[in-house]
């Protein structure tokens, strides 16, 4: 083994050290997709994304007399923005909080979040994940801050690589 001469240690010990911080995954992605209210249009969104096997893993729809608002969150976002835009559905797209959580943890889940003084701007329920897991998508005013508290309460949050199939 080479030994570093006084001059080259000295060279090398005053250089900036830097960590390298593993890529944090990122939060699942939640489309909002706004069309009319329009028999067959939420057929014509989901028929879009299963002819490129987009899979779709949870779904709402909040719909007025004259439009619709589609909230989804799928298996592959950057796939789907495509094929938004190919298609010109009009949308939005934000981070949403995803948690696994069965009927008998909702009240311990409520509960943790009061605790916080966070409040809920929506939450759905995902399709039965393949993995047999119950999972919530919550819109939070504050996704990180929710993240933290339902962790430390052993909830276990999900990033998009983790529901992705």
């Amino acid at each position: 083994m080479a030994m570093l001469s006084g001059e080259k240690w000295s060279m090398l010990s005053n250089m900036p050290t830097q960590i390298a911080k593993a890529p944090r995954a990122e939060r699942a992605i939640q489309f909002s997709v706004f069309t009319p209210n329009r028999l067959g249009r939420l057929r014509d969104l989901i028929g879009v994304f299963g002819a490129q096997a987009v899979h779709v893993l949870a779904l709402t729809v909040l719909d007025t007399t004259d439009s619709a608002i589609i909230r989804l969150v799928v298996d592959d976002p950057d796939r789907a923005r495509e094929l938004l835009v190919k298609e010109r559905f009009p949308f939005t797209e934000s981070e949403i909080v995803v948690v696994e959580a069965t009927s008998t943890d909702l009240t311990r889940l409520m509960s943790v979040l009061l605790e916080a003084e966070l409040n809920v701007n929506y939450l759905y329920s995902f399709i039965p994940h393949s993995q047999g897991r119950s999972l919530v998508g919550m819109s939070m005013e504050d996704n990180e801050m929710a993240e933290h508290a339902l962790q430390r309460h052993q909830f276990r949050t999900l990033r998009q690589s983790d529901i992705s199939r």
